[in-house]
């Protein structure tokens, strides 16, 4: 028997790779207690994407198990044991504005929640490839010191630099910047997925993701940047603009082409690997092209605010370079681009509304 566990199931990556892998494991076991309400609020719940899981697919198995405890996910890992073949990590406290109010219950989602489960693939499984969900973040705000020139709607690096072509690389130190208390958290367990990879031989892998976003994302004001400024498009919420005149950049991948890149590693395994993870130059965009976009799909003005005040440790440029994960796995490509991506939020949130 073939078992995948997928933490953080009912959220955006994790519901993605429910229905990207239950037809290929015999079961799908997810581990998701919805934190994400409690840090967000009501609307923030993945509830209805728990619901739509259970009812979709037959082999999928959920767990209202923390993370934080090992007592219940060693009760969960000893129930499949070795028939474990894929821990695919997506659970985390997600938003560095929200890690600043409670460090404790940040650090111990995203770094000790790591450890156990690091612990327990050692312990239980130790065959089983381990991919973790990690995050630009992890580089602090070193980006912003690259020379960076002032368009009309965008800020974009110079054309002469290494970096203009495909965007910003894995050798990029994550040192000496300002992390957030939230990029610091998954620093640490960035590095520890790739030390147990490199120490313990384990078939683990780390994806430093850009923006995911996708239609199953429950958006909210301090994360899921596109997929809640459409929510606002569609429902006329206000939005607020923070900082860098709304020209700040960012490279956008669908949580299928992310999926599939996890699903590339899974078959062909390189033990304490990091990937970068995005959009790259195919797929990204400004606040202020975002917010075009979005008008033009809906057909309504947004009603956005500025303040000068950025987010600290936040990121004035950022493009992935996926070059490298494309050279080991040359069968993987995206398939979706920005438009696609915007439009598919779109039509789920319209039908969530209607429902």
């Amino acid at each position: 028997m073939k078992v995948a566990i997928i933490t953080g199931s009912a959220g955006l990556i994790g519901s993605e790779a429910v229905s990207f892998l239950s037809d290929k494991f015999d079961i799908v076991a997810g581990i998701d207690n919805n934190l994400r309400q409690y840090f967000f609020g009501a609307g923030g719940s993945n509830e209805w994407n728990k619901e739509r899981l259970q009812e979709r697919f037959s082999n999928y198995r959920h767990y209202s198990v923390d993370i934080r405890e090992a007592g219940a996910l060693e009760k969960l890992f000893a129930e499949y044991n070795t028939d474990i073949k894929l821990i695919l990590h997506t659970a985390a406290q997600p938003s560095h504005d929200w890690a600043a109010n409670e460090p404790f219950t940040d650090f111990t989602v995203n770094a000790n929640g790591t450890l156990n489960l690091l612990e327990m693939n050692r312990l239980h499984c130790p065959d089983a490839v381990f991919i973790f969900t990690s995050t630009n973040k992890v580089y602090g705000d070193r980006p912003n010191s690259l020379p960076l020139k002032e368009l009309e709607r965008r800020w974009e690096i110079d054309e002469h630099h290494p970096y203009f072509e495909k965007g910003i690389d894995e050798q990029m130190s994550i040192d000496q910047s300002k992390h957030s208390l939230f990029g610091a958290s998954k620093v640490a367990a960035d590095i520890l997925v790739q030390e147990y990879g490199k120490y313990f031989g384990m078939k683990t892998g780390v994806f430093r993701g850009g923006c995911l976003t996708g239609p199953n994302h429950s958006g909210t004001k301090l994360h899921g940047f596109l997929s809640y400024l459409m929510k606002c498009a569609v429902t006329g919420d206000p939005y607020t603009i923070f900082g860098y005149k709304g020209k700040q950049v960012r490279d956008n991948i669908h949580s299928h082409d992310l999926v599939n890149m996890f699903w590339q590693f899974y078959n062909k395994p390189n033990p304490g690997e990091v990937y970068n993870a995005g959009g790259g130059r195919h797929s990204n965009c400004s606040m202020l092209e975002a917010i075009t976009i979005c008008e033009e799909i809906t057909g309504n003005k947004i009603n956005h605010t500025y303040t000068e005040n950025n987010r600290i440790g936040d990121h004035i440029w950022w493009i992935s370079d996926v070059s490298k994960f494309k050279m080991h796995y040359p069968h993987w490509n995206w398939e979706y681009g920005l438009t696609d991506i915007l439009t598919e939020i779109h039509d789920a949130l319209v039908l969530r509304t209607i429902h």
